[in-house]
């Protein structure tokens, strides 16, 4: 996946004209960088999400019409269900991580639409991990559902206070929870 475009790039994305998107940047409006010893400009995704966003541009032709998915959990065979079912599914692009960290590496650079976090993950809980990704701004279009077959009432309703979209229970059904990220996406 893309992490730099070039205003090129960035123009056909937005569906705007290169000319446009020269002119954002120059003034500021679309934040990136030069190439060292050029008159190039580059624009990091993040920058080029905020900027689309800002101006009620679809993030659509950023993700060539599917919606990124990151499946957060350290059991290899959740993940494998998971990975399985959504790819099959044709309407999502999967990446997995098994810890908190591998987690928020990923969300910068996937910038998924929709996080599966497993409760308890073997480096940090994942209540932590969804109120750091709450915390930026870049972030507030994610959607997160906390998947956890150890966690009691009060504590779901603190995830749900803390972030989270929605909270599954293990064991859970694969095609309702599939139906659900649906209805989160609105796909």
């Amino acid at each position: 996946m893309k992490t730099v475009f070039t205003t090129g790039e960035a123009a056909e994305i937005c569906k705007v004209s290169q000319q446009t998107i020269i002119r954002c940047f120059d003034s500021g409006r679309l934040r990136g960088f030069r190439v060292p010893g050029s008159r190039f400009r580059r624009i990091p995704r993040d920058a080029l999400i905020a900027f689309m966003k800002d101006n009620g541009i679809p993030p659509d032709a950023l993700n060539n019409g599917k919606h990124r998915i990151l499946v957060v959990d350290d059991d290899p065979e959740i993940v494998e269900l998971f990975v399985d079912v959504l790819e099959r599914d044709g309407r999502f692009e999967v990446k997995t991580a098994s810890t908190g960290y591998d987690a928020g590496v990923l969300t910068q650079e996937f910038v998924p639409d929709l996080i599966i976090l497993d409760y308890m993950l073997p480096d940090i809980n994942g209540n932590v991990v969804c109120q750091t990704i709450r915390k930026n701004p870049n972030f507030e279009h994610i959607k997160i559902v906390i998947v956890s077959g150890v966690v009691n009432q009060d504590e779901i309703n603190d995830l749900l206070k803390g972030g989270a979209d929605e909270f599954v229970k293990k064991p859970f059904n694969i095609e309702k929870l599939i139906e659900r990220i649906g209805e989160l996406l609105a796909v």
